[in-house]
């Protein structure tokens, strides 16, 4: 918070208070946004294609690029790798879930709308729900974490998505002051 005082006479008077962020703050806020978006199109995009990253590699460190089996557009579902794996006290459940194809789509969607809206800095509100609940879900997929018992990275994930909607950061090297002046997103706020 920037607050200006100027004097009057002897005594000085505050004049206006600011709520916001410098220069530095909103660059380094948009920064994280687009490493954020990163990550999430980027896997996306590994696990449509196969890669080679987390989708694709053999045990032998050979990369099977549109990996059969495992890459989307191979006929392989990516959220069966991941929740085929679960543990702890949801583990059950989400192994119940990992060869249904309408998981992997949902989970394919969440990847790349969240991805996009942080790449273009719009839609963060409905990309902070849709993302930080895609991370809860992976958290709790993955009970209890191996280093900390409470926290890992999808945990903080899931809270830098929430953060970079909240302090605007789509206004910084993005669409979201220019997508928020549109009708749709005036009518529809969700949408900012």
């Amino acid at each position: 918070m920037a607050i200006e005082v100027e004097r009057r006479g002897d005594a000085p008077v505050l004049v206006e208070m600011k709520e916001g962020f410098g220069k530095g703050a909103k660059r380094v806020l948009a920064s994280l946004r687009l490493a954020m978006g990163f990550i999430f199109a980027w896997a996306f995009i590994d696990k449509l294609v196969g890669l080679g990253f987390s989708t694709g590699r053999q045990a032998d460190g050979t990369i099977d690029f549109f990996a059969e089996g495992a890459a989307a557009l191979n006929g392989g579902l990516p959220a069966a790798g991941f929740l085929g794996r679960a543990r702890g006290p949801l583990g059950g459940f989400w192994q119940g879930m990992a060869d249904q194809a309408w998981v992997s789509w949902i989970f394919m969607a969440a990847l790349a709308g969240v991805g996009l809206a942080l790449l273009l800095g719009i839609g963060m509100r409905l990309a902070a729900v849709s993302g930080g609940l895609l991370m809860l879900c992976m958290w709790s997929a993955g009970l209890w974490p191996q280093s900390n018992p409470f926290v890992d990275s999808h945990i903080i994930y899931a809270l830098v998505v929430v953060v970079l909607a909240v302090t605007a950061s789509g206004h910084t090297w993005g669409f979201g002051e220019r997508w928020g002046r549109t009708r749709l997103v005036q009518r529809f706020p969700i949408l900012k």
